[in-house]
């Protein structure tokens, strides 16, 4: 089994303690090092290149969102994993923008948090419920495609596609609905990153909804049918 390695980034050593502890009791994580501040988080992820940072954004020396920009400059395969106690607009645009494949608040479940590290690891983005909420509502008040856009570029089935990740869906699922090869998948992703010159899933589905590729109402629609 390859085991996720994972860099803690808190200014806190209580949360730092509790996490690890948390992760370490499981097989598939390996935690490669702790930061108390966001200085100590680039410098440790630049060493370490571990798959994943888990970052809180409020931090010493240097925040959260500069540190995010830096690490994925210095380490572009590592995925950071935003965890913080608040979701204000300001953090959670910038952070999104500065290259974070998920954002998630304090009081997420173990369980969950354990989830939302494969699925970024795993390149997939995860948002916490009132943080895909604000970022469905911020580019869904423009949501027309001007003449030329992104939208016309993307063949109809990469469009089903990316609907599809929009709404929540595993690659492997959208296989399944498809009755293609989970390899397809992959490949029609891979292709609507080059043509939205984005990448990753979370860039990907805030481009659509800033252009109106995808509607804010048919994905709510859409994610309540997936779900059953």
């Amino acid at each position: 089994m390859n085991k996720v390695s994972i860099l803690l980034a808190d200014d806190h050593a209580v949360v730092r303690e509790s996490i690890r502890k948390l992760l370490e009791e499981r097989e598939d994580f390996i935690v490669v090092g702790e930061a108390a501040d966001g200085e100590s988080a680039v410098e440790l992820a630049q060493r370490f290149k571990p798959d994943v940072v888990i970052l809180d954004v409020n931090m010493p020396r240097l925040n959260g969102i500069e540190a995010t920009r830096r690490i994925r400059e210095c380490s572009p395969g590592t995925k950071i994993l935003i965890l913080s106690a608040y979701d204000y607009d300001q953090y959670v645009f910038a952070l999104l923008e500065a290259g974070a494949s998920g954002y998630l608040l304090k009081d997420v479940s173990c369980q969950e948090l354990i989830r939302s590290i494969h699925s970024v690891a795993r390149g997939e983005p995860v948002l916490y419920p009132s943080v895909a909420l604000k970022v469905m509502q911020k580019f869904s008040r423009n949501n027309k495609s001007e003449n030329g856009s992104n939208a016309d570029v993307l063949t109809n089935r990469e469009l089903e596609v990316l609907f599809m990740v929009a709404s929540g869906l595993r690659n492997q699922e959208i296989a399944k609905r498809l009755h293609v090869s989970k390899r397809t998948v992959e490949a029609h992703l891979a292709s609507i990153f080059s043509k939205l010159k984005v990448n990753s899933r979370t860039e990907a589905i805030l481009v659509a909804l800033k252009e109106g590729m995808i509607n804010l109402k048919d994905v709510e629609m859409s994610g309540k049918v997936y779900n059953g």
